[in-house]
């Protein structure tokens, strides 16, 4: 005798398979390591969330394109670190004998101006020349690792106050403020993808490019945009993790694009583009949390943990694959 499944079961499975799995690792977590559902590691680890949750949004409005941001880490290192020299060593003009200091505000506008703009140079590239976005993010993944190196000499810009550090280590309402700014984040992303004609736009693009050109969709100024999104977003992650540490560190943000790029997947979006959401993401980014979570309280090697995710990451795409052959 055969057990069959309901019709509609498939569906319901694919639309909670990332709560499924979420569930699924905090339970066995939990059984390995009794410091796991403990309040301070909760918050610990949402704060930890909160930084993977802005990069991952600015992502996923990439992926959704048919896109793909490989310089979000080296854009959080740099955005990080402008703000943090900018707010500890303020600028000296030798010629004028003119000294320009910053406040925190300024500082962290600074820091969101340069991720504004290396995004938006991105964009740009790719719609202008029309370069594969994995070969121009990639080039600016060096670009912006070596710009920081020269900003930094390589060293940490520490020592940067307890104004500045309130954004990574302060807490609002009972809720630590990296929560509240992902969160923030994450609402005004959900409104954009669903209420406006900026996020039609960017679904028709990944859903099939040249119908979005043919209904009159300007494509070169919608990826611009979301490009200069992203790099915007990455860099809230870079003020959020150089708040935290009270340190701008030159080799900052390494890897973080892998940890984006794995939240993302896993939260449904097709590297195909146009299919995706980001509540998805956000589902994602939780599960790549509680993962590099659990790996450091059940004391896993970092060598192995990178092999978990890129084991991790290879078996979203499988899933996403399949999921799109039986659409």
């Amino acid at each position: 005798m055969q057990l069959a499944l309901p019709a509609n079961s498939r569906p319901l499975l694919l639309k909670f398979q990332s709560l499924i799995a979420l569930f699924v690792l905090c339970l066995g977590i939990s059984l390995l390591s009794d410091k796991f559902l403990t309040g301070a590691n909760f918050w610990n680890v949402l704060r930890q969330i909160s930084v993977n949750v802005c990069i991952s949004t600015g992502m996923t409005l990439v992926v959704l394109t048919a896109g793909i941001d490989l310089s979000v880490g080296s854009v959080l290192a740099l955005a990080g670190a402008i703000a943090a020299g900018l707010l500890r060593n303020g600028i000296a003009l030798t010629g004028p004998d003119l000294f320009i200091g910053f406040t925190v505000l300024g500082a962290v506008v600074a820091g969101l101006g340069t991720g504004t703009a290396l995004g938006w140079f991105n964009g740009w590239v790719i719609t202008r020349f029309r370069l594969p976005p994995f070969v121009a993010t990639l080039a600016m993944l060096t670009i912006a690792r070596g710009l920081t190196m020269l900003w930094t000499g390589g060293f940490p810009i520490t020592g940067l106050g307890d104004s500045f550090d309130y954004l990574g280590t302060g807490w609002l309402l009972g809720i630590p403020v990296p929560v509240w700014v992902s969160g923030l984040i994450v609402a005004l992303a959900v409104l954009v993808t669903n209420k406006t004609r900026l996020g039609r736009y960017i679904y028709a693009i990944g859903g099939s490019e040249s119908a979005a050109r043919l209904s009159g969709v300007n494509i070169n100024r919608v990826k611009t945009t979301v490009y200069a999104l992203a790099g915007a977003l990455a860099a809230v992650g870079g003020l959020l993790v150089t708040a935290r540490l009270d340190s701008a560190q030159p080799n900052a943000g390494s890897s973080y694009e892998l940890d984006s790029i794995a939240a993302v997947v896993i939260g449904g979006t097709s590297l195909a583009g146009g299919r995706g959401s980001i509540l998805g993401t956000v589902q994602g980014a939780v599960i790549i949390g509680v993962l590099n979570n659990g790996l450091v309280l059940l004391n896993v090697s970092p060598f192995w943990q990178q092999v978990v995710k890129g084991f991790v990451i290879l078996l979203a795409v499988i899933i996403d694959k399949s999921n799109a052959k039986n659409d």
